[in-house]
């Protein structure tokens, strides 16, 4: 929350610009307190988006350093929250993997800045310019960096597992959540996000930040925040096209959000032709993946090393 380029800033859940002075804050906050408190037929959730802006802001060191982080100051104080990570350093084992996450993404992000704003843009990351685009384009880059947080929990699932990081989906598959932006903006790629293989079976994942709490309806996810997508439609074409053309059997395909975008750990769909389906929070994930969607059979031996083979002599990256 709050680091998404999809999510509002402190200020604008707690109701006030950012120039407002310290007294007047702390009075919005009271006040969005009484307004979203449960107890009075508020929300809930909004009433936790409000004391955890507060956390942010809620004293003069803790709001500087809010700013100058979120653009919304002066000082030049870099924050790299959005950029490409830099190299890890890390030397724990970890599962193999193929292809970088989100680098599509980051690349159709750059594109279509440049096509909105032309390319005279000094740093496209920059959370004060970030504000002031079009929502489809932060979908774009919050879309990279939710690839990126999946492929950071999969990496630390061990050495047990093998990651494939945004696949190009063979021709043929139906764009269901990748219409033409229009305006001669770019238009999302069709990239199967990360296919995860390990003794629980073997996955289609997809990443992705509505910037909302997620809601179902007849098995798909709905709401302001999917725009004109049908996500879940999306992700089972995609795995189906993948099995396809590797000769596989996905064990389910598995749609990732963000915590506060999921009100329950893990949401189960059922089967949607034929592919079982399960939305996860991404700090649920590696249990999920470990344990095995539920009704996946375990994978191990010569069959493991078969469906890595199939998969690896398969898969192209976008």
């Amino acid at each position: 929350m709050f680091d998404s380029p999809l999510s509002a800033s402190a200020y604008e859940v707690l109701g006030v610009v950012a120039t407002v002075d310290d007294e007047e804050l702390k009075r919005a906050y009271r006040l969005q307190l009484r307004r979203t408190h449960p107890d009075t037929g508020g929300d809930a959730t909004v009433f936790i988006q409000v004391q955890r802006a507060w956390e942010l802001v809620g004293s003069p060191a803790l709001r500087a350093a809010y700013d100058r982080g979120h653009g919304f100051s002066d000082a030049e104080t870099p924050w790299d929250g959005w950029r490409t990570p830099a190299t890890r350093t890390d030397t724990r084992p970890r599962a193999k993997a193929y292809g970088e996450a989100g680098s599509s993404r980051r690349r159709l992000y750059v594109d279509q800045v440049h096509a909105w704003a032309g390319s005279a843009v000094p740093d496209p990351y920059d959370p004060a310019f970030v504000r002031t685009i079009p929502r489809e384009l932060r979908r774009t880059l919050a879309q990279a960096l939710a690839e990126e947080d999946t492929a950071r929990s999969v990496a630390d699932l061990g050495m047990g597992f093998t990651a494939w990081h945004d696949v190009a989906v063979p021709t043929g598959a139906s764009l269901a959540a990748a219409p033409a932006t229009g305006g001669g903006v770019p238009a999302q790629p069709d990239t199967l996000d990360h296919i995860v293989l390990g003794p629980s079976g073997l996955y289609g994942l997809m990443s992705a930040d509505f910037g909302e709490i997620a809601r179902f309806r007849g098995g798909e996810v709905i709401g302001s925040g999917t725009g004109s997508r049908a996500p879940i439609t999306a992700l089972v074409t995609q795995v189906r096209t993948v099995a396809r053309a590797a000769r596989v059997r996905f064990g389910g395909a598995i749609l990732v959000l963000p915590d506060d975008d999921l009100a329950q750990a893990t949401t189960p769909l059922g089967a949607i032709r034929g592919t079982t389906v399960v939305v996860v929070r991404r700090s649920t994930l590696r249990t999920l993946l470990r344990s095995g969607v539920p009704g996946s059979r375990t994978i191990g031996g010569t069959e493991l090393f078969d469906l890595r083979t199939r998969i690896q002599q398969t898969v192209r990256f976008a």
